[in-house]
């Protein structure tokens, strides 16, 4: 049974804890200008809509969430809040908002999509049943602010889908930097978001929402850790993606066609404000003062994790957004609050061009 540990008070949060510049509106706007351009570049590019992040899927997979019995009310939150099995959605993916080579190595996301959680809703998905997660594979954001994540993403826009060549032989060698920089002991995520991740499996990694949420009435980030051995024996291992751009799906694929995967979903809940941020996305918050506790498990059944029918509903159909959910999951701070205007662009973009808008399933049943 999952406890609090000894010494870890959780910080109930405040309304104070969140600090909206009076610019803030202005820099969502520019944002979603920015992401835009992208969508308009790949739209023309391969003549339909992609996202204009994690535009490239690796996996598209089914399967269950399974909330544990016993926990302590600090935890027992949100779509944690009663033991039970709820059907998911999972969507293994690069951050790129243009369709790459795997060679060019980026950090992994994974999107999941939990189906059949009741609760008062975040404004945007009244009537909707489903709390989507989405991760990285980091500890914290990138960019510390709103503006200094827009000054990125500006720059991604004017490089989206040119020079894949020159994108490859860059990816190369920034991983050679990376890889000098982990052997004395550091890591850079803005080495790895340029390309430099190291070329290993995607699922052998631990995600984490990166930045904060609303936890009930506390504030908390969470992670999704593999723990069936089969997984776990594919972190840090390197994938063979010579000559094979879709070697990360090819990967995928091989992995489901054998194995069922198991991963545990745990909750770092905030203790200090100064130590876990809210206004600062790129902290990493010390597991020492909180460590983080298991509340669920996701139990994915081997299975084909790439087929055209799951293209279809999954990844052309569907979106996913820390913005489809209760609002005991609110997401919370600068970064997360300008993201909102551009997820939803997104998804209105892909449905108007595809004809079709976005679909939040009621069950996998129907879909």
């Amino acid at each position: 049974m999952s406890a609090i540990p000894l010494g870890v008070t959780p910080l109930l949060f405040q309304a104070s804890f969140e600090q909206i510049p009076e610019d803030e509106a202005q820099t969502s706007a520019e944002l979603v200008e920015a992401m835009h351009s992208i969508l308009e570049k790949t739209q023309a590019d391969y003549g339909h809509p992609v996202r204009s992040v994690h535009a490239k899927a690796h996996g598209l997979l089914l399967g269950s969430l399974e909330v544990l019995p016993g926990l302590p009310v600090e935890l027992a939150q949100g779509a944690f809040a009663q033991p039970g099995t709820y059907r998911l959605v999972m969507r293994l993916s690069t951050n790129p908002g243009d369709i790459l080579d795997d060679n060019v190595s980026t950090p992994r996301g994974m999107a999941i999509k939990v189906i059949g959680v009741d609760g008062a809703r975040l404004p945007g998905s009244e009537g909707d049943t489903t709390q989507d997660f989405v991760m990285q594979n980091a500890k914290a954001f990138t960019a510390a602010t709103p503006k200094a994540f827009l000054r990125t993403l500006k720059l991604l826009a004017k490089t989206t889908d040119k020079m894949p060549g020159f994108k490859k032989a860059m990816s190369a060698a920034l991983r050679g930097i990376e890889s000098t920089v982990e052997a004395l002991g550091g890591e850079s995520g803005t080495l790895k978001s340029l390309g430099g991740h190291p070329r290993t499996n995607l699922l052998g990694e631990t995600y984490n929402t990166v930045v904060p949420l609303l936890y009930g009435p506390y504030y908390a980030k969470l992670s999704v850790a593999p723990v069936s051995p089969e997984l776990q024996a594919l972190t840090d291992q390197p994938v063979d993606l010579d000559d094979k751009p879709d070697g990360l799906r090819e990967s995928v694929t091989q992995f489901f066609a054998s194995h069922d995967g198991t991963w545990e979903v745990r909750v770092q809940l905030a203790t200090d404000l100064d130590k876990m941020p809210i206004e600062d996305a790129s902290k990493a918050w010390p597991e020492e003062a909180s460590p983080y506790v298991t509340v669920a498990r996701i139990h994915v059944p081997r299975q084909v994790s790439w087929s055209a029918e799951n293209v279809s509903r999954i990844d052309e159909r569907m979106a996913f957004s820390p913005w489809h959910g209760l609002a005991a999951h609110r997401p919370l701070g600068g970064v997360m609050r300008v993201r909102k205007p551009a997820y939803e662009h997104s998804a209105g973009f892909r449905g108007q061009h595809q004809g079709c808008p976005m679909q939040e399933p009621r069950s996998l049943d129907e879909e």
